[in-house]
């Protein structure tokens, strides 16, 4: 049986972290996943997905992101159910994360939210994100050039042969022959 769901959208809230009885760390989100398509409006409308990601890894989703962040979730589709205080049944579906990937740097994420008018300062004092480059001549997409500060090439051309696209003035010309599908 294959039950497996890729994800890949904004989260509509920061994470809510948990503990249970056992000390077992649990997070709950949703993640808001724009359609493919736009409808007889001309609006793109998307689906919001509610996700639950435990333990050691569902700290770490906490302290890593907030409203607004660009992730990838890999997990399974689960459906349970219980009864509320009024006597209900209610069920619940939601994906039970295994992976998740965060899709934007640190610095785009507080770009995005001063721009919002929240404060990023409750995240300054977290451990560094593993996109948030270090050197300022060192691409976000993980191409390490250190080498190139010992040779005669400039920053400026450095960090042009590091990210294709650093100077997105000029349009990119490909052909559908360019495409993999």
């Amino acid at each position: 049986m294959i039950n497996r769901v890729v994800l890949v959208g904004r989260l509509t809230r920061d994470p809510e972290l948990r503990y249970t009885a056992n000390g077992a760390a649990v997070a709950s989100f949703t993640v808001a996943v724009n359609r493919q398509f736009t409808n007889s409006q001309g609006e793109r409308e998307a689906d919001f997905i509610n996700c639950v990601i435990w333990r050691k890894a569902a700290e770490n989703f906490a302290n890593f992101t907030n409203k607004g962040s660009l992730v990838g979730i890999d997990g399974r589709l689960q459906t349970r159910n219980y009864e509320n205080q009024q006597g209900q049944r209610v069920y619940v579906t939601e994906v039970v994360v295994d992976n998740f990937s965060l899709l934007e740097s640190r610095s785009e994420s507080e770009k995005r939210n001063s721009g919002n008018g929240s404060s990023s300062n409750a995240n300054s004092n977290q451990a560094p994100s593993y996109n948030q480059p270090s050197q300022s001549n060192q691409s976000p997409y993980g191409n390490n050039n250190n080498q190139s500060n010992n040779n005669n090439q400039s920053n400026n051309s450095n960090n042009n042969m590091s990210d294709p696209f650093a100077d997105n003035s000029k349009p990119i010309d490909i052909s559908d022959d360019d495409l993999p599908f």
